[in-house]
């Protein structure tokens, strides 16, 4: 595929946005949904193409497309040009074939909103930033994506912008992900300093050529970008926004939320890899926040009740095991399961969302069971993603989270075992919550009444509205609501949940190592990306296969128990997990409310903030500064104008007397000025 073709990418999806943005309310929506899949099928078509060219014999290993100088100054020239390499075509893959799919659930969940038009023109403009973010050849163009998508996840997640807690949410996204940016902005201030340029390759070319350069400004650099990482990408401290993110509909939360762009910051630490592997210390720093995240945000999982909030913390934990991986130094373990997360999370994102469209509306699993036989696609696509995210093999989730857990083990990193066990516990309990939403949605009696009224608020809405669905209500002459029995989505939903449910299946295996019989093929396919290998990789080429082998036994051991909890808390004997609950209420509280943390946040730093933006920035400057020099300025007009009104009295005597004083004044002035001028 020739370079000149790459700028239709994310030209397509931008025009979508264009068209659907400005007159997309007043056209049908047969015609919005065409104009935004076709914005986003042609892109996925062109890096079909691209894929085969770049596989095919003598290929390049990157292809690049060059504007003109984007900025030009004394000492800086950037360009602005893409750069399209393996890492980059597996990421284009993914952004575009799942954003596709996505794309086209949608048009059937979606399919009876009010602002039709303008959910797929949000859509579109994050595919736009989205592939600017992956085709950027330097850290300021990536930074344009970078803020677009957040731009785009802050209107996705506010669609229901007439309700409180998705605009609250929308905003706490946007400004929790400012910090991060903040971070991201001074690193490439310090780029500019040391390299003078802020093209990747140029600053990539600079490392290389200078082995003695180690730590200092690097570690500092590197710090500042995971600063960013944290935000974009949901790591502790900054992972808060994404839980309150599912208040958006259901295709964002798939879309967004687990497929693409909160893995940018995993992206952007492989991408910038030549940076991290001088830098130990930053490594180790993301090693740390990784297993932590994963872990913490695994005991939140396990305790929630709302089918997509466990979606949620579970996206949260497996971002966590692809921060570890880098921070291990196996980025081509994170990249391989980003690729495997992107199928099996967005399929579960979209199954949960069919569940509700079944459910009219309704995210309680407490309020579901029994819906395997109601709704079996839903049931067998979902029971796949389970599947894959638990790691059972040979799902696709088994070989990418194992990579990850042998190459963490073989580290020479000084966490690589305390990351390493982390990592296997986390995969327990990453078994026992995915099992106990499966048990609890599909399995046991029927908890929900699918007569009962639902409830309206005093207008029709449809039952696909996410968080907020209601069914419509007959409310002429006093009249019940409508209700509605459960039922299985439209096609046009379920094609896309069967697609990834075989993705799921089987996108793993291009990852089968050596000692299970296969060849690894994505680590030969990023190989001309990392092409200097890490230590970690150099190590782990000479261990023992029986050691991964062993390794791989234990985690799924450990997968096993974590389903044998789950069977029996929920399926086998249903009381037990409640009774265990009541032994230990401080516990269970203390998880169920997320380790408070948002109400410490609350309580440290956003209260006090609004304090002081109340009594000195409202109180101080906008009330005594601000109107007081309003209030001084109208005050002096005033007065000078009651002053100067006076000389318009309307009284001729008055005009006279006023010229006569103003000619004496011109004659002394004429006068008294040129005897000084002569003197």
């Amino acid at each position: 595929m020739p370079s000149e073709y790459l700028w239709l990418i994310p030209l397509l999806p931008f025009a979508g946005f264009l068209i659907n943005g400005t007159v997309g309310r007043k056209l049908p929506r047969t015609l919005v949904t065409a104009i935004a899949l076709i914005a986003t099928a042609i892109p996925a078509i062109l890096v079909a193409w691209l894929w085969i060219t770049m596989k095919a014999a003598g290929a390049p290993d990157a292809i690049e497309l060059v504007s003109q100088p984007w900025i030009a100054i004394t000492g800086l020239q950037i360009d602005f040009a893409f750069t399209v390499d393996h890492l980059t075509l597996l990421m284009l893959g993914v952004v575009t074939g799942v954003g596709f799919l996505i794309h086209l659930y949608s048009a059937g969940y979606m399919a009876h909103e009010e602002g039709y038009w303008r959910f797929f023109a949000y859509l579109n403009l994050f595919m736009f930033f989205m592939s600017i973010l992956v085709l950027s050849s330097s850290f300021l163009l990536l930074f344009v994506g970078w803020e677009g998508v957040g731009l785009a996840s802050y209107l996705l997640v506010g669609f229901y912008f007439k309700k409180d807690s998705a605009a609250n949410a929308g905003k706490k996204a946007f400004i929790v992900n400012r910090i991060g940016d903040f971070g991201f902005l001074l690193a490439m201030f310090l780029i500019v300093q040391h390299f003078g340029s802020l093209e990747f390759g140029h600053v990539f070319n600079a490392i290389n050529v200078n082995p003695e350069w180690h730590g200092g400004v690097l570690t500092a650099i590197a710090l500042l970008l995971v600063l960013g990482a944290t935000g974009k990408s949901a790591q502790i401290p900054l992972y808060v926004w994404l839980p309150d993110a599912m208040e958006g509909p259901t295709p964002v939360s798939a879309l967004i939320h687990a497929a693409t762009m909160v893995t940018a910051g995993i992206y952007m630490v492989a991408r910038c890899h030549v940076l991290f592997d001088r830098s130990p210390y930053a490594l180790t720093v993301i090693a740390a926040i990784g297993a932590a995240t994963a872990i913490f945000a695994a005991c939140i999982g396990m305790v929630q009740h709302d089918i997509k909030r466990v979606l949620a913390y579970s996206t949260v934990s497996q971002l966590g095991y692809m921060f570890l991986a880098c921070g291990v130094g196996a980025y081509t373990a994170g990249i391989f399961h980003l690729l495997t997360h992107a199928f099996f999370k967005a399929l579960l994102f979209l199954a949960a969302g069919s569940v509700i469209h079944a459910l009219s509306g309704e995210q309680d699993m407490r309020k579901m069971g029994g819906l395997r036989k109601r709704i079996p696609v839903t049931f067998w696509t979902m029971t796949m993603g389970v599947f894959a995210i638990a790691g059972i093999p040979p799902f696709a989730g088994f070989f990418s989270k194992d990579e990850i857990l042998y190459q963490a083990f073989a580290s020479p990193n000084p966490l690589g075992k305390l990351v390493w066990l982390i990592g296997l516990i986390t995969a327990g309990m990453t078994s026992f919550y995915m099992f106990r939403l499966w048990f609890k949605t599909f399995f046991g009696p029927e908890h929900f009444d699918e007569h009962a009224p639902i409830e309206t608020h005093g207008a029709p809405v449809h039952a696909h509205s996410g968080t907020h669905a209601v069914m419509e209500a007959e409310h002429d002459s006093g009249q019940a609501a409508h209700t509605h029995g459960v039922h299985e989505s439209p096609w046009i939903m379920l094609f896309p949940l069967v697609i990834l449910a075989i993705l799921s299946v089987v996108g793993g295996w291009v990852g089968v190592p050596a000692s299970m019989g296969g060849h690894n093929e994505i680590e030969h396919f990023l190989e001309p990306v990392f092409a200097n290998p890490n230590a970690v990789e150099a190590a782990t080429t000479t261990a023992s296969h029986g050691l991964e082998l062993g390794l791989a036994t234990v985690s799924v051991l450990v997968v096993a128990i974590g389903f044998l909890f789950a069977f029996v808390f929920y399926y086998k004997k249903p009381g037990t997990a409640a009774a265990l609950a009541r032994r230990a209420p401080a516990l269970y509280n203390l998880v169920q409310n997320k380790f408070y943390i948002d109400e410490v946040y609350s309580a440290v730093i956003i209260s006090p903030l609004l304090m002081f933006s109340r009594l000195f920035l409202g109180g101080l400057i906008d009330g005594g500064l601000v109107n007081g020099s309003a209030a001084a300025a109208g005050a002096t007009t005033r007065g000078l104008g009651s002053l100067v009104r006076r000389v318009q009295s309307g009284n001729i005597r008055s005009y006279a007397g006023w010229l006569a004083l103003g000619a004496a004044a011109v004659l002394l002035v004429m006068i008294f000025g040129r005897s000084i001028w002569l003197h």
